[in-house]
């Protein structure tokens, strides 16, 4: 996984997002920031302080505190909101999945991205269940944005609440193993689940949730 120690990794991340864009809006380099291009609000914020390069990140209230009580390195917003905001200070200290994730979960508070939408209905692939890319993008608005459906799910903020796992194509193939952690995880996942996986694939006809598009 790539790292994130530095202000370049950080933004870099941010803008693999999709529609976003960098942005100093205090004419001031120290202040870089990445927005969403539909409402021009900024989920990254990106300065140097104290000799630490820090991110400021927007985070649901219930989120916030369980944040800071992981890491010592995670703190109330500078200059921000503290109900609402976090400042994530770059030390080494944080892993970088959980840097990841906590600008996945900025990004999703702030942007008007079909990607909320998406990640609700995966929540709601009952255990034993399958759904495809497809039937996820039609129950989000669109059924042509299969491949944003697979987009959102690599960069799943919370995994544990949202299963990505139980999602599969057209043809109830399973993904890469780039996806899930290993080679075998999404078949180990499944299996736990109740749904039979042979040779990298799950039988739609018998595991396929039925509430929407197929």
């Amino acid at each position: 996984m790539e790292e994130i120690k530095t202000r370049e990794e950080a933004l870099k991340f941010g803008l693999s997002f999709p529609n976003t864009y960098q942005d100093a809006p205090f004419h001031d380099d120290n202040w870089q920031l990445v927005r969403c291009k539909e409402n021009k609000k900024a989920f990254l914020w990106t300065y140097e302080k104290d000799g630490y390069i820090c991110l400021n990140l927007k985070v649901a209230p219930e989120d916030a505190y369980y944040w800071r009580k992981i890491y010592e390195a995670v703190i109330p917003g500078y200059h921000q909101n503290k109900a609402h905001w976090n400042t994530v200070i770059l030390d080494g200290s944080i892993p970088a999945e959980d840097i990841k994730r906590m600008i996945a979960e900025s990004y999703n508070l702030v942007s008007y991205s079909p990607t909320k939408r998406i990640y609700e209905i995966v929540k709601q692939i009952p255990k034993g269940k399958v759904a495809t890319y497809g039937q996820i993008a039609a129950l989000a608005g669109d059924k042509n944005m299969a491949r944003a459906v697979g987009n959102a799910l690599h960069k799943n903020p919370n995994p544990s609440s949202i299963p990505c796992y139980r999602v599969v194509n057209a043809k109830g193939e399973l993904a890469g193993e780039f996806a899930f952690g290993g080679l075998d995880e999404q078949a180990k996942l499944l299996a736990e689940d109740g749904v039979l996986v042979v040779d990298g694939r799950v039988e739609l006809k018998k595991y396929q949730w039925s509430n929407g598009a197929k």
